[in-house]
């Protein structure tokens, strides 16, 4: 499956950015509504400057202290994150994933932030070919 084939099966939610100024006590305030693990942070919302996870915050808490909520996301955020676009495979994200040890991958074509993915929509994505394939094989099987 490609990216973007994950892109359009997430719907049109966007992607959740907070500005480099944004507080950490912020962030946390928005991955807990949002229910999700990681914002990209980007100073114009269309590139991805850094990323930010919760991992990212429970670390940096663990290390320094409730003083670091009141941090700018830049200063805990991961520059330059490693990105995909939308003609990558999800076998070739995953892979990535798994060997950055990181969990959000944002999609960026000609500079510009159009989404992302998490391992979390790379593995539905790989059930649902498992599937496919799958049901397949057994109409084989079967004769179907």
């Amino acid at each position: 499956m490609l990216v973007h084939q994950i892109l359009k099966s997430k719907g049109d939610d966007g992607v959740i950015t907070v500005t480099p100024e944004t507080t950490i006590t912020e962030v946390s305030q928005i991955l807990a509504e949002r229910r999700i693990g990681g914002v990209v942070v980007s100073k114009d919302g269309m590139s991805a400057d850094g990323i930010l996870s919760e991992r990212d915050i429970v670390r940096s808490l663990a290390l320094r202290g409730a003083a670091c909520l009141n941090e700018a996301a830049e200063q805990m955020m991961t520059r330059n994150p490693i990105t995909c676009s939308r003609d990558e495979s999800s076998d070739d994200v995953l892979e990535r994933m798994t060997t950055g040890r990181f969990r959000h991958v944002p999609v960026v074509e000609g500079g510009q932030l159009v989404g992302i993915v998490t391992i979390g929509d790379v593995v539905k994505a790989r059930l649902q070919e498992l599937a496919m394939e799958r049901n397949a094989l057994e109409g084989m099987i079967m004769g179907h």
